[in-house]
């Protein structure tokens, strides 16, 4: 008995040490202005400290941390997507779990930008990534940044660093994988600083002042020292006068820098472990206890729809590259970041494919569930997220079991329609009269639009944040998206939080 008090009596006060967990101090008067990097700061460390109260949760040190983010993922592409994968399986489909369904805690995340009530991928990344809002277009810079304002970045006082940056400070292994281009506004809100996302490849002032997105990952810090790069996008990343190993499309470098040389130099000098890799079959070839750097740029533009690729397997499934990336920065015993991006789920949306979309969802989460069984509890914080939704709704009355691509019909006046249909977009000319043979099941079939716009825009409303592992408790209640990667690093005692967090 007496060894259960004083149990309790130290539990106690480990708790109180949490309760009472120094947060740092960005600034000694309140911040009003929200162009500046204080101001969310300032907002984060409000919230930490609420969040911090509930004593009961886990309260370990996060080693590794991995971010699931799922371009375009509101909350009913992952209804409709958790029904889809229960249908696939051959279940009504409402009884069905995603993998993240089961994660222990969860919150809901606001995804405005400063100057656009419905944001998109670019300031959003800067938000979930950089722990700070910015204007619509701009990637890791504050509000001072306009969009397609060169002259407006050029102080280097703009930039803001990421949690893949804060990471790598703390010694960690960094990397991320994507099905969209790797120069693509969520992966470059990791290591690029730039007025516009469009400068992939090329920008106002060449690599000046303003240098492109492709030559900061290559050329500037922190994105030169990732150790893995998986996914599509080599046309940033040699001349426009040169054709391309596997399509044999010209690049689009307008200043002649053959990047992929210059990657592989400067990684050949820090180490003899280094492999690029532009196919499934040299991915697959290469082995990650023998691996320090991999460059793969596995598709000319963005990779291929799941629904569309390549029978002979020549592009990896986003679950294949998910599970080579965490095979090979799991060996640094200071832990590792990981970003994984199911990007195409917002292209199929844009599209006005609910079926695309839908099964990018399904595929990002195989890939979750893989994460899980590839690395511990114990040590390893998941956070399943979007940067915003789209504007897919699910309606009418269905009968459970109803297939959710395929129609309903109303009782009242007798009148067929598609379970899932958009706001907006180009499936506004779909005929309403002729839902025979099962052309709703179609991989290329567009849901009927209210309105026609040649590309579906994003949704406003708030989307979810999934969490399991040390210090998932952080996310609960509304919150700011630009607070996930300040609980993330609250967890792992990394970046704005290092000297903050307690250990236990």
């Amino acid at each position: 008995m007496r060894l259960l008090r004083m149990a309790a009596g130290l539990l106690l006060a480990l708790i109180t040490v949490v309760n009472n967990a120094k947060l740092p101090d960005f600034s000694i008067e309140e911040v009003t202005d929200l162009t500046t990097q204080n101001y969310w700061y300032q907002q984060a460390r409000k919230t930490l400290k609420k969040n911090l109260k509930f004593s009961k949760y886990d309260h370990r040190r996060a080693k590794n941390l991995i971010m699931f983010l799922g371009d375009g993922m509101g909350m009913s592409t992952i209804t409709a997507s958790r029904i889809y994968k229960g249908q696939k399986a051959g279940l009504m489909g409402a009884d069905a779990k995603l993998t993240f369904d089961e994660f222990p805690h969860t919150s809901l995340s606001k995804t405005y930008a400063l100057d656009k009530q419905t944001s998109d991928s670019a300031n959003t990344a800067t938000a979930f990534l950089c722990g700070v809002k910015a204007n619509y277009g701009t990637l890791g810079v504050n509000g001072k940044v306009l969009y397609e304002n060169c002259k407006s970045s050029k102080d280097n006082y703009t930039n803001l660093q990421s949690i893949l940056e804060w990471a790598q400070e703390d010694g960690k292994s960094t990397g991320f994988v994507t099905s969209t281009r790797v120069t693509h506004a969520t992966p470059a809100g990791l290591y690029a600083h730039t007025a516009s996302r469009n400068w992939e490849f090329e920008s106002p002032d060449g690599d000046h002042e303003c240098p492109d997105i492709a030559l900061q990952l290559v050329k500037y810090m922190p994105g030169k020292n990732i150790q893995v790069i998986l996914g599509g996008g080599r046309q940033a990343f040699f001349p426009n006068n040169e054709s391309d190993v596997e399509t044999k499309e010209k690049g689009k470098r307008t200043d002649r820098k053959y990047l992929i040389d210059e990657w592989l130099d400067d990684k050949k000098r820090i180490s003899t472990r280094v492999h690029y890799v532009t196919n499934m079959t040299y991915l697959r070839s290469v082995k990650p206890e023998e691996t320090d750097y991999l460059l793969g740029l596995l598709g000319y533009d963005n990779m291929p729809y799941e629904l569309d690729r390549s029978k002979e397997e020549k592009e990896p499934a986003i679950w294949e590259m998910t599970d080579k990336a965490i095979r090979i920065l799991r060996k640094n015993p200071n832990g590792f970041f990981l970003l994984v991006e199911g990007g195409r789920i917002d292209h199929a949306h844009h599209d006005g494919m609910a079926k695309k979309a839908l099964e990018e969802t399904v595929a990002m989460d195989k890939a979750i569930e893989l994460a899980l069984r590839l690395t511990d509890r114990e040590d390893t914080l998941i956070v399943v997220t979007a940067d915003h939704s789209h504007t897919m709704t699910i309606s009418g009355y269905p009968k459970l079991g109803n297939n959710i691509l395929g129609t309903s019909v109303s009782e009242e006046i007798n009148v067929e329609y598609t379970v899932l249909s958009y706001a907006n977009g180009p499936g506004y000319n779909t005929s309403r009269d002729n839902f025979e043979n099962n052309i709703t099941l179609g991989n290329e079939y567009k849901q009927p639009a209210t309105f026609y716009l040649d590309s579906e825009t994003h949704a406003g409303e708030d989307v979810p944040v999934f969490a399991i592992g040390p210090m998932a408790h952080l996310f609960q209640g509304v919150h700011d998206q630009s607070y996930i990667p300040h609980a993330m690093s609250f967890a792992a005692c990394i970046g704005p939080s290092k000297d903050s967090a307690v250990t236990l």
